[in-house]
């Protein structure tokens, strides 16, 4: 079957995160004082073939610890869906 992965990256709450303050300096720049915090992270979209959803997931978490994510400093968050082939999507 066919599933995507939806893999969300962050920085650890304890890392500071230089992006997450230039992008909160910009928004309070252009008027929104409100914001207090921002956290900045990556967003990865996998395809891949798997037997189930949980060896889906399973593959999805081995490649973010792995390759995706730093997990010395970053967190990772998995979503699994079953999806037709996204024929033509992304790099190949």
């Amino acid at each position: 079957m066919q599933y995507k992965a939806e893999i969300h990256v962050t920085l650890k709450r304890t890392v500071n995160d230089p992006q997450g303050l230039a992008i909160r300096g910009g928004l309070h720049s252009l008027g929104y004082e409100s914001v207090d915090t921002v956290r900045a992270g990556k967003f990865i979209e996998v395809w891949l073939e798997a037997d189930s959803e949980d060896e889906a997931r399973r593959l999805a978490d081995e490649m973010s610890d792995q390759l995706l994510a730093n997990p010395v400093i970053e967190d990772f968050r998995v979503q699994i869906a079953e999806t037709p082939s996204p024929s033509g999507r992304g790099l190949g």
